[in-house]
């Protein structure tokens, strides 16, 4: 039997035929829900976002005679060089990518697994004033966009998808204690907050703040739907009241804790300047977002967390403290 060849499809027949396919594979990444927001293939579900308005704002606790009420402010950028990487020196020292997902940083130029506090003390900073210290927290991302380590270590080969933010605006602040003066903390002290394994073993370390802009003081555990025109917030708060024993505890937190609610220390604790920090971001209404985690975290808001090593010279520091406890507002210079 002869063999019968069958015309070629045309190019325009495979041009239609690859539209239609990316047509396919880009609505089955992204739809639009019935409230025009868009839904992205991984992206956390309804039940883990909140409307900021039905968010009580959280009532400060009452200032005591001995207050320190003074605040000082250290600008640090907002990471603009881009220094980021999958490394944790305070939880996991020495593992390169050992975090799993990626980290922002500010201030210290140098920061990844392998530091020393040697190493960091003699590196470049972005802070104002010459501060060395390290700030770093896990990565937003848009997930309406591919990211540039969509196959690299932290990002989506470890379930972290999506384009990574710039913050809008980042504030480093320290802050007093509502019932007492604050003590300095020692050089190469080492601070955690946040839980990033609370989406799978319950405990009391979850301290994810999430906000608005328009709403500076209303926070949620959960990824918040702000009104048009304000964008989410991230408010990092860290343990207060130190041991004042050593820089480092098993476990990164026996050795700084939190305080009380109306801001006294646990006995046989001394009140250091709270670290605040602050991070915004400028996004269109209803882009979907979500935050870096361990991959079995699954990207849960609760997750969030942030560390800190303090470099600040011990003159540094005792400026700090006497700004805070003398009721001032000062910034680094």
């Amino acid at each position: 039997m002869p063999i019968t060849h069958l015309p070629s499809p045309s190019r325009l027949f495979w041009c239609l035929l690859a539209v239609a396919l990316g047509t396919t594979l880009l609505l089955g990444a992204v739809t639009l829900g019935g409230d025009g927001v868009a839904q992205v293939a991984g992206a956390p579900g309804d039940d883990q976002y909140t409307d900021i308005g039905t968010v009580a704002p959280r009532r400060a606790p009452a200032e005591g005679p001995d207050a320190s009420t003074g605040t000082y402010a250290v600008d640090c950028g907002r990471n603009e060089r881009g220094h980021r990487n999958a490394d944790n020196v305070v939880i996991s020292p020495g593992i390169v990518n050992g975090a799993h997902h990626t980290h922002d940083y500010v201030g210290n130029l140098s920061t990844n697994a392998l530091s020393t506090d040697r190493s960091l003390a003699a590196a470049d900073t972005t802070c104002a004033g010459g501060d060395r210290s390290t700030y770093y927290w896990p990565v937003l991302r848009r997930l309406d966009r591919t990211g540039a380590d969509a196959h690299r270590a932290g990002g989506g080969a470890h379930g972290n998808s999506g384009e990574i933010l710039t913050a809008s605006s980042v504030r480093v602040e320290f802050r007093g204690n509502p019932a007492s003066s604050v003590v300095s903390m020692p050089r190469f002290l080492r601070l955690v907050t946040g839980d990033p394994v609370a989406a799978t073993v319950p405990g009391t370390d979850v301290r994810a703040q999430w906000g608005c802009s328009a709403y500076p003081e209303r926070f949620t555990t959960a990824y918040v739907r702000c009104p048009r025109g304000s964008g989410p917030t991230r408010t990092l708060d860290f343990p207060s009241c130190w041991n004042g024993l050593g820089t480092d505890s098993p476990g990164h937190r026996t050795h700084v804790r939190f305080p009380a609610a109306d801001g006294t220390c646990p006995p046989a604790t001394f009140p250091v300047p709270q670290l605040r920090i602050t991070l915004a971001y400028d996004l269109p209404d209803g882009t979907p977002f979500a935050v870096d985690s361990f991959p079995e975290q699954r990207r849960d808001p609760r997750t969030d967390h942030a560390m800190f090593v303090n470099l600040m010279t011990d003159d540094r520091m005792a400026e700090l403290v006497r700004c805070v406890n003398e009721d001032r507002r000062c910034e680094a210079r």
